[in-house]
């Protein structure tokens, strides 16, 4: 068997980007257990909670959902399948459109959100600081992430 080359050395934007998507893995598995573990809801479900909630109309189509949480067409038929078994969200048909389907938001579904909100911030900011602490250049552009939300805010 012919010996393999070694892989050519990453780029620089190759090599940042990789650690982008290992701090990404490592805060969303802290949010995803938290979640689940003080709320009883995955992260999915969160984040389609909270689309929905800051729709107008407490709605958005089947679709829009979809592309908001950045799933396919069946992974959001079986996510709003379990907001509708838990009673925090519902189908309902376009009264235009017999084909559009709309997922709406209910009081409950609402609740759980905002109840959920607090421990997923709390985590968040829990997860990005160990992950500062662990990584020194990590930390400013964490540090940089942060300066700049809050003069994005307040500019």
């Amino acid at each position: 068997m012919a010996p393999t080359a070694p892989a050519p050395p990453a780029s620089d934007l190759a090599a940042a980007w990789q650690q982008v998507l290992l701090l990404h893995a490592h805060v969303e598995n802290k949010l995803a257990a938290a979640l689940q573990r003080k709320h009883g809801i995955g992260l999915s479900e969160f984040r389609a909670l909270g689309h929905l909630a800051a729709s107008p109309t407490g709605e958005l189509r089947m679709q829009e959902l979809a592309d908001k949480v950045g799933l396919n067409q069946s992974s959001v038929t079986r996510l709003v399948a379990r907001l509708n078994a838990a009673d925090f969200a519902y189908r309902d048909l376009c009264p235009d459109d017999k084909r559009g389907v709309y997922t709406v938001i209910t009081e409950t579904g609402r609740t759980r959100h905002a109840e959920a909100s607090r421990s997923y911030d709390e985590t968040l900011a829990a997860a990005l600081e160990e992950a500062g602490r662990a990584d020194p250049q990590l930390a400013t552009a964490l540090a940089m992430l942060v300066t700049g939300r809050r003069t994005a805010e307040h500019g």
